[in-house]
């Protein structure tokens, strides 16, 4: 298992789906993972330090375990299967841990508000990260692609992942 970081939220530019990308805390290895509109902006808004009006979803989730005395320990993202990534939550309540099988999407969100760390199974690492190293890389093209992306993650706003309704006919 390998720590991650969130290195940001962005768009697959061929289907406009939102990604987010995770690196390893050591090492140039990104995880991209294809997540939901509604999950994006509830990611991106916490990276962004706003809040909602009202609670949304993994707040009210983040507060209910906090009423509990429980707490999120850490999010795991487990297994790639079938193109489709699974994650656990580990709380912990009086002493004992469980285990919650979870969405990443929903599971990174939630780590954001409780400021739980985030790993990464090593396989699904092995399987599925993209790697920023060698020689065949040109280190001036990759500092130009992470500027481009870096200033893109400074623009985005939630209301960008919002799906529209279908234009009427």
């Amino acid at each position: 298992m390998q720590e991650m970081l969130i290195y940001g939220v962005s768009f697959d530019l061929v289907g406009k789906q939102p990604i987010v990308l995770l690196k390893t805390a050591e090492g140039n290895k990104f995880l991209p993972i294809w997540i939901g509109h509604p999950e994006a902006a509830a990611i991106l808004m916490k990276l962004q330090s706003q809040s909602a009006p009202r609670p949304m979803t993994h707040d009210l989730l983040s507060e209910m375990l906090e009423q509990l005395g429980a707490q999120v320990v850490r999010i795991t993202v487990t297994e790639l299967r079938e193109n489709t990534f699974y994650a656990q939550i580990t709380v912990a309540q009086d002493g004992t841990e469980i285990e919650i099988d979870s969405r990443p999407s929903d599971a990174i969100a939630l780590a954001i508000r409780a400021e739980a760390p985030i790993f990464a199974a090593d396989r699904v690492i092995e399987e599925s990260a993209i790697e920023f190293e060698g020689e065949e890389v040109d280190p001036d093209q990759l500092e130009a692609e992470v500027a481009k992306f870096k200033h893109f993650l400074d623009e985005v706003t939630p209301d960008q992942f919002a799906v529209e309704d279908e234009e009427e006919e």
